[in-house]
């Protein structure tokens, strides 16, 4: 009555088996990333996520594998993978798309369908690079002096109104990117992408950031990547 809860992996699953699978999910990570890196501007957030692709895709690859058709292997991973928390905010709603493409390549792999995971990666990579080409540049121009600015606002205080004074002085661009909760809802924590007036500094704007009423925590960030 209940043999679908004791439903084993196939025979074919053996070591050789599963080691082929996760070297090609692993294959197919470093190609998401590769397809990452070659459509999307480089940041530093994008350099991270690059690892994250294909680690991804492993992980998923070996999830998938340790599960096979077991319900009951299903729902204990789902329960344990519950507890996880994530809270780093993906900077773009396309990078969201990159980090569903690793899960579905690691799926793939993982599956008794791997060519699935092939034909995938060949639409979705060709449809990335063809959108590139129409994708419009959205964020600061890549020039000497831009920086990641990130604050911690306690709430209560108006952020144009609280900020505005001392970005005028010192910066000649920025641009919000984030924004969300922290510490239980007491505070708010906030990115921005800068640019320094030819008069303006680092330390400058680290200091009248500090010495306002309501912020917390100031972090900068150089948001130059090296491409080599």
């Amino acid at each position: 009555m209940f043999d679908f809860l004791t439903t084993k992996l196939p025979a074919e699953a053996n070591a050789v088996s599963v080691l082929l699978r996760l070297l090609g999910a692993l294959a197919l990570g470093f190609l998401v990333a590769w397809v990452y890196r070659r459509t999307r501007p480089p940041t530093k957030a994008g350099a991270s996520l690059q690892v994250t692709l294909v680690l991804l895709s492993v992980l998923i690859a070996t999830v998938t594998l340790v599960v096979g058709g077991n319900a009951a292997r299903a729902f204990s991973l789902v329960g344990a993978l519950s507890i996880i928390r994530f809270r780093t905010v993906v900077q773009d709603t396309q990078d969201t798309a990159y980090v569903i493409f690793a899960v579905v390549m690691g799926m793939g792999a993982g599956s008794e369908a791997p060519w699935m995971a092939a034909l995938g990666f060949l639409v979705v990579g060709a449809a990335a690079f063809l959108m590139r080409r129409q994708e419009p540049v959205a964020a600061l121009e890549e020039e000497e002096g831009g920086y990641r600015l990130n604050l911690r606002i306690g709430l209560g205080h108006d952020l144009d109104e609280l900020l505005a004074s001392t970005f005028t002085a010192q910066l000649s661009k920025h641009r919000l990117i984030s924004m969300e909760t922290a510490r239980q809802g007491t505070a708010i924590d906030v990115v921005y992408e800068v640019q320094f007036r030819p008069d303006g500094s680092p330390d400058g704007l680290l200091k009248a950031l500090n010495r306002l009423d309501g912020v917390q925590n100031v972090q900068l960030e150089d948001s130059d990547v090296d491409d080599d």
